[in-house]
């Protein structure tokens, strides 16, 4: 891997900022931070794209069979919504000891119940062994994998940017988002290998279980991260200039609430769009690909796989340009693209041509990159050290639960009731407005507080 802390050039830097790298971790530091971000990541969001596509395809007849057709498949993603309710539990509990005790415990713990949440999910009985006790236990293991996504996110993300020296921080971010887009490929991967090994059937009886079943692999690296990853340089000098254990000092989690209560929301408000997006294609599109456009799952996850590949190049990219113009200003423009392009997309997905298909979600995951790209950094600079970690897992998690959340549930719910895909596309744009209206807020709201404190 190349040196990812090259010399910066003194235009880059704000006026006044300390000097690049001054409370940066070395070189080699740097590169065993983003791999760890990228890998945990990575594993993270596989395990949560796996639920994602099974709850498109199999786990609606599965595990809700009682209900049948689309019943069966909105009671699937509400399964799906209920594990982002918990995750500004997670980013809550896990921001308050991620600001007291540092982000590489969280981290470690958080990533280690992901993993131990998916794979029992690999060994659930379905409804025809066990009844209504079957969903009961998917939505409880939804809800730990939630509560853990909850806080690894922040964990990933504050490593890498209060690691970053000054005016690389967008771009070295952007790896945690790299991360969790190679997680989605994975995910999507996953079945689409299983579904030419095996057949329709058999997936259904027992194949699906597979990719559940490697969650025991994120336990491991829940163990590399406690053993071999240091605290970030930020947070060491937060706790040496901490009061004495006898002291009296106010919570984090209570602190940010208290003084940052309209940030947070802010923040989750700019992020419904972004995080939207990739679960109405995930799931919205694969689902409304097969059941109304009849199109074949294999070929149709081999086309959202490949239009996937457009933010491993276009994520760092636009978060290394963050760091030249602004980060408020690329996504103002990512969001009004975005919203935009939902209607021709969804035109071009409706021909079900394949190649359409593919130019289309290609195009919306690009733009896409504008505000998912530059956003670890971003949410970082908006809070100081003592309370950055609760509140920039607040602000993303709060956000999650009304877009990535809900964007499944009431995709299908919309296609359903209007029988035509523009009103995925108006809702698309609706989340466009919200997320635009956010950011504005948010820039001119935002002070330089957190990017003073990172410097």
């Amino acid at each position: 891997m190349t040196d990812l802390t090259p010399p910066v050039p003194a235009a880059a830097a704000p006026p006044g900022a300390a000097q690049p790298g001054a409370a940066a971790a070395a070189p080699r530091g740097l590169r065993q931070l983003v791999t760890v971000a990228v890998l945990s990541q990575a594993v993270e969001y596989f395990d949560f794209f796996v639920y994602a596509t099974a709850a498109a395809i199999y786990l609606g007849p599965l595990f809700f069979s009682g209900l049948g057709g689309t019943a069966a498949t909105l009671a699937s993603f509400l399964t799906l919504a209920v594990g982002f309710v918990a995750r500004p539990l997670g980013g809550a509990v896990a921001g308050h000891y991620g600001d007291r005790h540092g982000r590489k415990p969280v981290l470690a713990a958080s990533t280690a119940i992901m993993g131990v949440a998916t794979f029992l999910m690999g060994l659930l009985p379905t409804a025809a062994t066990i009844g209504w006790v079957a969903p009961t236990l998917l939505v409880l293991l939804r809800l730990l994998q939630g509560f853990a996504l909850g806080g690894q996110w922040g964990g990933a993300s504050l490593l890498l940017t209060e690691s970053a020296p000054t005016g690389r921080r967008g771009f070295l971010g952007s790896f945690v988002q790299v991360g969790a887009q190679l997680g989605l490929m994975a995910g999507i991967s996953a079945f689409l290998l299983l579904s030419f090994v095996f057949s329709d059937a058999q997936m259904s009886a027992w194949g699906w279980r597979i990719p559940f079943l490697s969650g025991l692999v994120m336990i491991g690296i829940g163990l590399y991260i406690h053993r071999a990853v240091e605290d970030t340089p930020k947070f060491k000098e937060l706790q040496a200039s901490r009061p004495e254990p006898d002291m009296p000092e106010q919570p984090p989690l209570t602190k940010v609430v208290r003084e940052h209560r309209r940030t947070i929301l802010l923040a989750g408000g700019a992020f419904v769009l972004p995080n939207a997006v990739a679960f109405i294609i995930v799931s919205g599109v694969l689902d409304y690909g097969v059941r109304s456009l009849h199109l074949a799952k294999a070929p149709l996850l081999g086309v959202i796989l490949a239009a996937c590949v457009a933010p491993l190049f276009f994520l760092p990219y636009f978060a290394h340009l963050s760091d030249r113009v602004g980060r408020p200003k690329l996504f103002i423009i990512g969001a009004v693209c975005v919203a935009v392009w939902a209607w021709p997309m969804f035109a071009m997905i409706d021909t079900a041509n394949l190649w359409l298909v593919f130019v289309a979600i290609f195009v919306c995951f690009t733009v896409h990159s504008l505000m998912f790209g530059p956003q670890v950094a971003l949410y970082s600079e908006l809070f100081s050290t003592d309370v950055r970690f609760s509140g920039a897992s607040l602000g993303y998690q709060v956000g999650s639960i009304f877009g990535g959340g809900l964007a499944p549930l009431i995709t299908a719910a919309l296609l359903d009731a209007t029988k035509a895909s523009w009103s995925v596309a108006a809702y698309m744009t609706a989340l466009g407005m919200i997320s635009l209206l956010s950011i504005t807020a948010l820039r001119r709201r935002a002070n330089d507080a957190g990017r003073e404190d990172l410097a």
